[in-house]
């Protein structure tokens, strides 16, 4: 007798969850096919797996992105519109990482695949090291920005 295979749902919300609690996913081999798969059910519109062996305090949600309120400065983009600003952002959502009840880490995700991956303080104090992209467009984003004038700012 034959069963039909049933989805292991569970076990790859495990292993989805520790890949994005990972320094860089994308620098291990076993994390890359599983949060590209992610990516794409995301991008589908399927569900945001589970994990019940993650224990207490440790969880992963998604959202969408909604700019400019629910998107890093560096990746919103705003043009004039026919009734004022109009805003995007460069990805589609964010996953949450919450390890012992606080913030590890907000990995954002475009429909193309891309990502790019935010640690809290604790997470870098953790980690040691980690994939510094989100940091480094955020500080490419404000040396670009003009200088504040302290007279304005004053104000």
């Amino acid at each position: 007798t034959w069963a039909a295979p049933t989805p292991a749902q569970a076990a790859d919300g495990c292993v989805v969850l520790l890949c994005l609690a990972a320094p860089s996913w994308r620098a291990i081999p076993q994390c890359v096919p599983p949060i590209r798969q992610l990516f794409r059910d995301l991008a589908r519109g399927r569900g945001f797996p589970t994990c019940a062996m993650s224990g207490a305090g440790n969880s992963s949600s998604h959202a969408w992105a909604s700019a400019p309120a629910f998107c890093p400065p560096q990746y919103t983009r705003t043009w004039d519109g026919p009734n004022g600003p109009v805003h995007s952002c460069d990805y589609a959502g964010a996953i949450a990482i919450t390890v012992n009840g606080a913030p590890f880490s907000q990995t954002w995700w475009s429909m193309a695949g891309d990502a790019v991956t935010e640690f809290s303080p604790a997470a870098k104090t953790q980690l040691g090291t980690w994939d510094t992209r989100f940091d480094d467009d955020y500080a490419a984003w404000l040396a670009a920005r003009p200088p504040v004038d302290p007279s304005v700012a004053a104000r």
